[in-house]
């Protein structure tokens, strides 16, 4: 398969696990929302059943939607990403360049679903926290441990997938998510993934995202947190990192 190809089946696939991602937090947070209030299992299986769709969308590229995969993947010591798809330096900037562009647009898609929410909600925390993970308590040595063992986990649990197949493909990571957002989701909104994060934070820096009240004046100032925005690429590329050196030892 041409790199091409790949990169375009990862924009596709990780814009379709951001528009349900961030759709399913958009719908549980943002003022007047039929899903408003909806609680942290419902954006749990969403995001599960976001991967699902994702990961049927990219098959062609073996689906990693996340640069953590890539690099699992990577120091596993495999041959190719996918078939036909040699591991190297350019098949491995394509699949980070597909993820991170594919985040930024599904993220844009589910602020155009949403508009009128997020024109009514003046809360500029909850505006952010559907484009971008925060911490619960900001602690970044503890913050950046939580992101490594959740990736850790989606990593080395992937690559034990395919060392044993179940014959339920995409369901299976769906249900890994899920699984992972349930239990080690809490300290940090599990980003496990750099450009679900990088790529939505992007998003939301750049769209008009002001709450205006009904003098027509902004309300609020908007903030990205860029300060805490190196955890949730940071972790989860050293929590893949480590997840295909061990898998390459025990797999």
């Amino acid at each position: 398969m041409g790199l091409g190809s790949v990169f375009l089946s990862e924009v596709l696939g990780t814009g379709v696990l951001l528009l349900l991602g961030a759709g399913v937090v958009a719908n549980v947070l943002l003022a007047k929302s039929k899903g408003f209030d909806g609680g942290w299992l419902l954006i749990n299986f969403g995001w599960g059943l976001g991967v699902f769709a994702g990961v049927y969308v990219a098959y062609k590229s073996g689906a990693h939607l996340n640069p953590a995969v890539t690099v699992g993947i990577l120091t596993s010591g495999a041959a190719e990403y996918a078939p036909g798809v040699p591991v190297g330096f350019g098949s491995t900037v394509v699949y980070f360049a597909g993820e991170l562009i594919g985040a930024f647009l599904g993220a844009v898609l589910a602020w155009l679903a949403y508009k009128p929410h997020f024109d009514e909600t003046p809360d500029e925390g909850l505006k952010l926290a559907v484009f971008s993970t925060g911490p619960a308590i900001r602690s970044y040595t503890w913050n950046l441990v939580c992101e490594v063992i959740g990736t850790f986990v989606l990593v080395f649990v992937i690559l034990a997938f395919g060392k044993t197949p179940t014959q339920i493909g995409p369901l299976a990571a769906a249900l890994l998510v899920v699984g992972i957002g349930a239990s080690l989701g809490g300290p940090t909104g599990y980003a496990i993934n750099p450009a679900r994060d990088l790529g939505p934070r992007i998003a939301h820096a750049l769209l008009p995202l002001s709450y205006k009240g009904t003098d027509g004046e902004a309300i609020g100032k908007k903030d990205s947190d860029w300060g805490y925005s190196w955890v949730p690429v940071v972790g989860p590329i050293v929590g893949g990192a480590i997840a295909g050196v061990v898998a390459s030892l025990v797999f």
